[in-house]
């Protein structure tokens, strides 16, 4: 069983050192595909790698799936520029390799690094997705809104964490949530769906009370609180942006992966 790793990427000099040397004795390849970034991504990508392509592609499925076809091997690892192997990760992986099974797919946890430690509650632990499968049981699609991988194959699961340093402040993180929301509502828009006033005054207030106590946010400490109270301020953003743009008339459009 051989392994290519492939990773989109998209201006990530100060992350994407730590993601290919995660992989390193790993995989059998790294193939790394750039949505025309303007830093030092393709340089520092091309220490690892002699498989790092220019895709003039905004559509994050599609440098996906280009990235997959560029794989010389059957079984795909994907992986994001600010993710990392963990170290038994590695092992399992490598266990894996030498005595695979009949899983055509496995899902792995993914574990955050936000405000200065692990979160391994709030509702961002474990949040497994398929991220290693046969090449010929997965294809990256989107709708207007959202990337998914098209998985069709029988899958199992792995123990250990991809781990992610998640965003390097608050700042990033609102800036995440003023995107994310703004497409959120637009797609609600578009099934006719309309904001009301439980929406805008209660269904915050349950979301903050779901991740911090429901979820175990209080668990992690301050990082939890600032989770559960954006959690509950995205949910606010995102019916006041309904209630916006039924008002104005206006549609918001996807926002691209290299915006």
């Amino acid at each position: 069983m051989k392994i290519s790793a492939v990773v989109v990427t998209y201006n990530n000099e100060k992350k994407i050192t730590g993601c290919l040397e995660s992989l390193q004795g790993v995989v059998d390849e790294i193939v790394v595909v750039d949505s025309h970034s303007t830093d030092l991504t393709r340089k520092i990508a091309s220490y690892f790698t002699d498989k790092v392509y220019r895709h003039s592609s905004t559509d994050y499925a599609e440098l996906k799936n280009f990235g997959q076809q560029q794989s010389a091997f059957n079984w795909i690892l994907s992986l994001e520029p600010d993710e990392r192997l963990s170290r038994g990760l590695k092992l399992e992986l490598l266990k894996i390799k030498q005595r695979p099974d009949e899983a055509e797919g496995y899902y792995l946890p993914r574990r955050s690094f936000y405000l200065g430690r692990w979160v391994r509650h709030s509702g961002w632990y474990p949040n497994r997705r398929i991220r290693l499968y046969r090449k010929d049981t997965g294809a990256w699609v989107r709708d207007r809104f959202r990337v998914s991988l098209n998985f069709s194959g029988q899958a199992g699961r792995l123990k250990n964490p991809v781990e992610h340093l998640a965003f390097s402040s608050i700042a990033e993180h609102l800036n995440y949530l003023n995107r994310i929301t703004g497409r959120r509502a637009q797609e609600m828009y578009l099934k006719g769906k309309k904001a009301r006033f439980y929406h805008l005054w209660l269904w915050p207030v349950f979301r903050f009370f779901g991740t911090y106590f429901g979820r175990g946010g209080w668990l992690d400490g301050f990082p939890g609180l600032v989770i559960s109270m954006l959690a509950a301020y995205a949910v606010f953003l995102k019916y006041a942006k309904l209630k916006e743009v039924w008002k104005k008339g206006e549609r918001i459009e996807p926002v691209s992966y290299s915006q």
